[in-house]
């Protein structure tokens, strides 16, 4: 990546916000769609209003992306930082900016781009071919939205993209701009070190005792033991419900009866094949010699149907099943192509079919198991229903569960005794929290949740013993809590951190001695440039280096118009060096295909700035007005008791 697009990280957070969140499919669209208004408007655009449930709905939405992106390595708090937050507060503005500025040029989407882009979904086309309405809806229907509201806002949507693809698609990089930042990038320098070390200046290091103390005293915290709590807690989701749960054999007995298909497994097959390739459009000639070679192989197998897996491993052209003879294991209906599903279901087993012929060329088949449809009987499948029907009664009670153990929580501020009485829940107890989660501890645990810590750690909880409100700390998951002891942020004794103050102030000091003596010496070779003590020459490029990253950079940022050039630069815990820059070199053979990439990635940048200049103009065009800014906006505060 260039350096030009390394330093213009902002722009690029600001550009994956804008290019992720107007991806809508199969989320929370309707969230979007409502108007706020009152004294929940953060701004106001083009007439329409900015509320702070549409804000909270966009910034879920943004977490919930980058826990799919990142997966286990996701980290909220990277996210929910006053940037990240306003950054969604201004994509919200943008695309109300630009639904505005398309409705002003009367901007449409036709049916058939709207039907392509739905198609395009991953999942709705069946192996037939065919749109899986069924599955559309209920896809949606999970989103509590149904075709109708889904559609209108694609629609809507579509239409801002093709107002920020006109612009995007517009820019373009200049070629002396995009040459200029390749030859830096693959511009090579040849430099020498000259490193002195913090070690070598230990021993001149002199200390007093009030150089300890005055280093003690502005510590900022270094010496500092936290503040800890022990908490009680009490938690309440589907399996503390489930568990409190019982489902009678007659129930077990009416479901399975109800759900007789669910646990009816239909007739499988195994089979083998040997294919011969011919795509759907290829020549004719192509597709006639594919088919003599299978008539031909058809032939062996005729006089000996022994060979079947000997000729699959020489001749079939399926690179998955040719190396195990041809071997597809067991597969239900649905799974092929329809032409050999057919094939292969009216054959018995040991039974090799004619050639078939399918959009992937020609088959030749050979049932070789055959797993009848088999039913699981009632005591098989017994302890299975009977935790599903908990589930699904767990799911029912939970709201109003949910409801009854806010109630009580808050009600009884000062014990969750009630709670656990009539709810037939169990208090638990967690040691050493702190205001932040403990990085050891299981990241899904309830009282290990920021909501849950940041609650816990309120003023009316560890002044006033009162109970935290009832947090939900994942679906259908609710937490609360009270701090039953408390130990307040407290400075280790002077005396008792001595030895570590010393140690510490004496690497200080060393660093300083040694970053005092390249200043020195980068002043003298300055002013008298000499290669005595330098180390051995080496040529360093932005693409390849083995040098320190901080002498790399020093190294390549430095002014080389006059040669030898020299630079200093610290390294954190280790000292400083100086670099001698010797001579430039450029690569013999540019790479064009990087160079052509680089262009690319150049014109995306410019593409990027020109769209936000694009936006910022239409939010003047639509009289955007910032109603309540977001540092102004109470973080969940805890109500009067």
């Amino acid at each position: 990546m260039l350096e030009f697009i390394r330093t213009h990280r902002r722009l690029m957070q600001f550009m994956l916000l804008l290019i992720i969140l107007p991806s809508f499919a199969f989320v929370g669209l309707e969230s979007y769609t409502r108007m706020g208004g009152g004294a929940d408007t953060l701004a106001k655009v083009g007439g329409q209003n900015v509320s702070q449930q549409e804000f909270d709905a966009a910034q879920r939405q943004q977490m919930e992306r980058f826990r799919q992106m990142f997966g286990e390595q996701f980290d909220a708090k990277m996210f929910d930082t006053p940037e990240a937050r306003q950054a969604v507060l201004d994509n919200l503005i943008a695309q109300k900016a630009l639904a505005a500025e398309a409705t002003r040029k009367h901007l449409t989407v036709s049916d058939a781009t709207l039907q392509q882009a739905i198609l395009s979904i991953p999942d709705l086309v069946g192996p037939d071919g065919k749109f899986d309405s069924e599955r559309y809806k209920s896809l949606l229907a999970v989103q509590g939205m149904n075709p109708s509201m889904y559609e209108a806002r694609l629609r809507q949507d579509l239409a801002l993209q093709t107002i920020n693809g006109a612009i995007q698609n517009s820019a373009f990089a200049p070629k002396s701009l995009a040459a200029r930042l390749s030859d830096i990038g693959e511009q090579e320098r040849e430099v020498q070190e000259l490193n002195f070390k913090a070690a070598d200046y230990v021993a001149q290091v002199k200390i007093t005792d009030q150089m300890l103390k005055d280093y003690y005293d502005k510590s900022a915290g270094r010496f500092d033991i936290p503040e800890q709590a022990t908490a009680e807690y009490v938690v309440l989701n589907a399996d503390a419900i489930a568990a409190q749960t019982t489902v009678s054999d007659a129930d077990i007995k009416s479901y399975y009866d109800q759900n007789a298909r669910r646990y009816s497994i239909d007739e499988q097959r195994r089979a083998s094949h040997i294919l011969i390739t011919a795509a759907k459009d290829a020549p004719a000639a192509d597709k006639t010699a594919a088919k003599a070679k299978a008539d031909s192989l058809l032939a062996q197998l005729r006089k000996n149907p022994a060979d079947f897996a000997r000729l699959a491993k020489e001749n079939s052209q399926d690179p998955g099943s040719a190396e195990r003879g041809g071997d597809l294991d067991f597969f239900g209906k649905g799974m092929m192509v329809k032409p050999f599903e057919d094939a292969a279901y009216r054959l018995g087993k040991g039974q090799i079919s004619d050639v078939v012929q399918s959009d992937f060329g020609y088959h030749i088949i050979q049932v070789t198991d055959i797993k009848p449809a088999a039913v699981k009987t009632l005591a098989e499948v017994k302890d299975e229903i009977g935790a599903e029907i908990k589930k699904q009664l767990a799911a029912k009670k939970y709201t109003e569960m949910a409801e009854q153990f806010s109630n009580l929580v808050y009600e009884q501020a000062d014990t969750l005794k009630p709670a656990v009485d009539k709810l037939g829940l169990k208090i638990e107890r967690a040691s050493n929290l702190t205001r932040t989660p403990n990085p050891a501890m299981a990241p899904n645990a309830p009282v290990n949740n920021p909501k849950f810590l940041a609650a816990l750690f309120t003023d009316d909880v560890l002044k006033n013993k009162h109970n935290t409100e009832a947090i939900e700390v994942a679906p259908s998951t609710l937490v609360a809590g009270r701090i039953v002891d408390y130990k307040p942020a407290t400075k280790r004794p002077f005396e008792e951190v001595r030895a570590q103050v010393r140690e510490q102030v004496a690497q200080a000091e060393a660093l300083n001695l040694a970053k005092q003596a390249g200043l020195a010496k980068l002043a003298e070779l300055k002013a008298k440039p000499d290669h005595t003590g330098f180390a051995a020459a080496k040529m360093i490029s932005r693409k390849k280096s083995d040098l320190p990253g901080e002498v790399t950079l020093a190294a390549l940022k430095a002014d080389a118009t006059k040669l030898p050039a020299f630079v200093g630069t610290e390294l954190p815990g280790q000292g400083y060096t100086v670099i001698r820059i010797n001579k430039l070199a450029a690569p013999a053979a540019p790479d064009a295909a990087r160079r052509q990439a680089e262009q690319q990635q150049v014109a995306n940048v410019i593409a990027q700035q020109e769209t936000l200049a694009y936006i910022d103009m239409l939010k003047k065009k639509a009289k955007t007005e910032i109603v309540k800014p977001l540092a102004s906006v109470a973080p969940a505060e805890q109500p009067n008791r």
